[in-house]
């Protein structure tokens, strides 16, 4: 029971991470927050004219979720998981993503 909460919790955590923020501040960009939708997505880093940001904000948003799923499926085959920790880690993922 401990182990499918931690699951879960690790997999909104990691969604919860904003790509946008996070490769707007290492390339040196306004805040997303700031500046066109105020949206942190991929296409308001976009609206900076900074392609190679948008993308990495976009394979950064794409990863995070498949390392959650592919966390699960790991700890699900290693310690005693239900098989439905898979899909609620992608829903979770999902979650921390819109409502961090």
């Amino acid at each position: 029971m401990l182990a499918t909460a931690l699951t879960l919790v690790g997999a909104y955590l990691l969604g919860s991470v904003s790509f946008a923020v996070v490769v707007s501040r290492a390339f040196g960009l306004p805040d997303p927050h700031e500046y066109g939708s105020r949206n942190p997505g991929a296409t308001n880093v976009l609206r900076t004219g900074n392609k190679l940001a948008a993308l990495l904000t976009l394979l950064g948003d794409g990863i995070k979720g498949f390392v959650a799923v592919f966390a699960a499926r790991i700890l699900a085959a290693q310690i005693p998981l239900p098989e439905w920790i898979i899909a609620a880690s992608a829903i979770a993922v999902f979650v921390g993503h819109l409502f961090p």
